[in-house]
């Protein structure tokens, strides 16, 4: 018979103090994400959600959106199609690049330097053109979560300070940012927290038997720390 071969564990695997399969309270977790995280830089701490969906139905589609209280701490990129007074207030609330045609033909030549776009309704048919670029990015806007709209300089400020995009992919799972593990503690879990009740209050009509079904959380290069989801409710 033939024998199995082991993985080899890089050095860092090697230093995890985590166990893999563990169901930790989420307090417990975010502390193991924290004392895992091993890198020269300021990792972003990421949380996974399997849901009891199957998005292959369009009575189980997941989408959303979350402000996190404690902000997200990246720098969010936002570009916004507008025109006249709509323009000058995206600007004034801190968008990154304004335009119309201008910035379509920018986007087609090839600029994409940004991670959020924000439309007015207006503009939509113009942004239409852009469908084939923005859409497989997952950066097209939507009404759904608030990205067309003609109060765009409440969605910049909304983008800028801790707004999170959410869609379930196609294993029924929700990938998100929630921060930085330089956050305290308490500052994740109350991103965790507004995560998971963001998911919770976007359950669709379609969906049967347990809705969240596991939690796990990670830093950018540590391992994964599964969650006990009861332990995630507010206290």
């Amino acid at each position: 018979m033939a024998k199995q071969v082991q993985a080899k564990l890089t050095k860092r695997e090697q230093g995890w103090t985590v166990e893999r399969d563990k169901l930790h309270g989420v307090e417990e977790a975010i502390t193991a994400v924290k004392a895992n995280a091993r890198a020269k830089f300021d990792e972003s701490v990421e949380i996974s959600v399997n849901l009891g969906v199957d998005p292959r139905h369009a009575d189980q589609q997941v989408r959303g959106v979350v402000n996190l209280p404690s902000g997200t701490g990246r720098d969010v990129r936002v570009a916004v199609f507008a025109r006249a007074n709509k323009a000058s207030e995206a600007t004034a609330a801190g968008a990154d690049v304004v335009g119309a045609e201008d910035l379509v033909e920018r986007i087609q030549g090839g600029f994409l330097e940004f991670d959020r776009v924000i439309a007015t309704p207006d503009m939509m048919a113009l942004v239409g053109r852009l469908g084939k670029v923005l859409g497989p990015r997952g950066l097209m806007p939507n009404p759904k979560v608030g990205t067309v709209t003609p109060n765009v300089a409440q969605a910049v400020k909304d983008a800028k300070g801790g707004a999170v995009e959410f869609r379930v992919e196609k294993a029924g799972i929700v990938h998100a940012g929630i921060g930085k593990v330089s956050f305290t503690d308490d500052a994740l879990l109350a991103n965790v927290r507004a995560m998971v009740d963001a998911l919770s209050k976007a359950k669709p009509s379609g969906a049967k038997g347990q809705y969240i079904k596991k939690i796990a959380l990670s830093s950018t290069m540590g391992p994964g720390v599964k969650v006990e989801p009861s332990t995630v409710a507010q206290a």
